[in-house]
This record gives structure tokens, C-alpha cells and sequence, in this order.
């Protein structure tokens, strides 16, 4: 068999080109071409913490109606809020990540509203600083609980329905930097980011041939809720020295990582990868 022959086989189906792709827009509509989710519907589990919160924020600006899901109607309704303000889309969506009967709940709200779930963000997370001999199993299970169970059942659920409704989506798992490397401290919150990871890669194979893409992202040290018992001054001393750019991250600067992985067109050919957004911390040695 030629080479020109079996390259045309292993291309598979080439994407829809539009009319005008040879003629060159200005840069706005270029960007809005590629990172562009008008008329895209994004879930957000999460979305009342910092991180989630911001996600929730980029994703609205983008085009998306965003469901912000989480516990907290307080903190849910404020996200909300700013994104109204600003122009976007958004509504709050009282949901427990580890129930599946809530998550199914909002499924069935999606189908009610004609809406598909474009694009998943799982980014529920817990944390604590218990030494390791201290841990007790009440402890390791609610993390894991929240950090691990929260994306088995979500990426179960929701992939289900992309699958169903054809959506060709995108699963963003928030994972971390301390499932790539140990740090201390944060013993069962680094187990169960590593195997969000390990999940992430598993997905993405599994649903390839469904068009979806599953995708982790993993944060450096962004002070949240979550680390907040964490970083004590000691320890941000220690992470500074490890950190190139010597300060910590900020919330928006996971836009543009999140953009690229949540966009239809960005990441059409990306998945089963993991960004690290951690101002040159892993890239440290000595």
C-alpha cells in the first residue's frame, strides 16, 4: 500500500471546513473562530470555589451559558451574579457531586431546557494538612469522596449524555500539581489527583471514537478554600524558593489553558493530556 494511501485511511473524517477558511478575518473573529462557545451550554461543578468560580466567569465570556453547580447557593448565586453583570449567561444549581441522583437531576433539567452539556468542568475539591500517620479512614474517604467519587460519577453521567445527544464535548478534570509529584502534606488529596489523572487518560481513550475529548488541568499553588489550612507562612516561604516566578497564580491565568481545552475548534485533536498552569514549579530542580 502507498504511503499517500494508507495517510488517507488513517486521517479519518476531515473537519467541516467552512466556506470562507481561506480568507483572512480580522483577529477578533479569528479568535472568536477558534475559542469561540456561543451557543454552547458549560457545567461547572465547583463553580462557587475560586477556581471553579473563575472557570465559570471564563467560560461565560466566551459565549457559554454556564451551570454553576456547588452547594452553596450564597457563593453560587454571587458567581452568578458577576457573570449577568458582565454581559454573560449563567445560572446556580444546587447539586451535591458525590450524589448521583443530583447529578442525574441536572441532566434532566439540560433535557427539559433543550440544552446538550457541551463542555464538563469537574472541579469539585477538598484538602487537608493532616500528617499521614494521623490520618484516620473517616478523613481519607471524604476526600476521596469528594476529590475522586465527584468525577467517576460526573464523567459517568454526563459522558453518557454527550454520547446520546452526539455533543462531540469536552470534559475538563481539574486535577493538580501534586499528582504529579509528591509534595507534603497533602497525602490524600496528591492519591486522589493522581488518579484523576490516571482517569483522565483512560477517557480519553475510551470516548475518542464519540468525538469527546477528556482532558485534566492542573493547577500550581492558587491560594483557595481548599488550601488554604495549607499554606502557612513557613510552607509559602518553601514554595516561593520552588517557584520560578516567585509568587503564586491567579485565578484568571487558567483562562487561556481552559479556553484551549473547552473550545470545539482549540482542541479538536487534544485529548488525553494534562496542562500544569504552576509558574515553573515542576520545571525545578535544585
Amino acid at each position: 500500500m502507498s504511503l499517500h494511501k494508507m495517510l488517507r485511511q488513517c486521517r479519518g473524517k476531515p473537519l467541516r471546513q467552512d466556506k470562507d477558511q481561506n480568507r483572512m478575518g480580522n483577529a477578533s473573529e479569528y479568535l472568536t473562530s477558534l475559542f469561540g462557545l456561543e451557543g454552547k451550554t458549560a457545567v461547572v461543578i465547583g463553580g462557587t470555589g475560586v477556581l471553579g468560580g473563575g472557570i465559570a466567569e471564563t467560560l461565560a465570556r466566551a459565549g457559554a451559558h454556564v451551570l454553576v453547580v456547588g452547594r452553596s447557593e450564597e457563593r453560587g448565586g454571587k458567581c452568578v451574579q458577576r457573570i449577568q453583570d458582565s454581559g454573560g449567561s449563567a445560572e446556580f444549581v444546587a447539586a451535591d457531586s458525590t450524589d448521583a441522583n443530583d447529578l442525574n437531576g441536572i441532566v434532566d433539567h439540560l433535557k427539559n431546557a433543550g440544552r446538550t452539556a457541551d463542555v464538563l468542568v469537574n472541579g469539585a475539591g477538598i484538602n487537608s494538612a493532616t500528617p499521614y500517620l494521623k490520618i484516620e479512614e473517616e478523613e481519607w474517604a471524604r476526600i476521596l469522596d469528594v476529590n475522586l467519587r465527584s468525577v467517576f460519577l460526573a464523567c459517568q453521567i454526563f459522558g453518557k449524555f454527550m454520547i446520546e445527544q452526539e455533543t462531540h464535548g469536552s470534559i475538563i478534570n481539574i486535577a493538580s500539581l501534586s499528582g504529579i509529584t509528591a509534595l507534603s502534606r497533602v497525602f490524600t488529596y496528591s492519591a486522589t489527583k493522581a488518579a484523576v489523572l490516571n482517569l483522565t487518560q483512560n477517557l480519553a481513550r475510551e470516548w475518542a471514537r464519540h468525538g469527546i475529548r477528556v482532558n485534566a488541568l492542573s493547577p500550581g499553588f492558587f491560594p483557595a478554600e481548599q488550601n488554604r489550612k495549607v499554606l502557612t507562612p513557613d510552607r509559602i516561604q518553601s514554595i516561593m524558593r520552588h517557584t520560578p516566578m516567585d509568587r503564586f497564580g491567579e485565578p484568571e491565568e487558567l483562562s487561556g489553558a481552559v479556553l484551549l481545552m473547552a473550545g470545539p475548534k482549540s482542541s479538536s485533536f487534544l485529548t488525553g493530556t494534562n496542562i500544569v498552569v504552576d509558574g515553573g514549579f515542576s520545571a525545578m530542580t535544585i
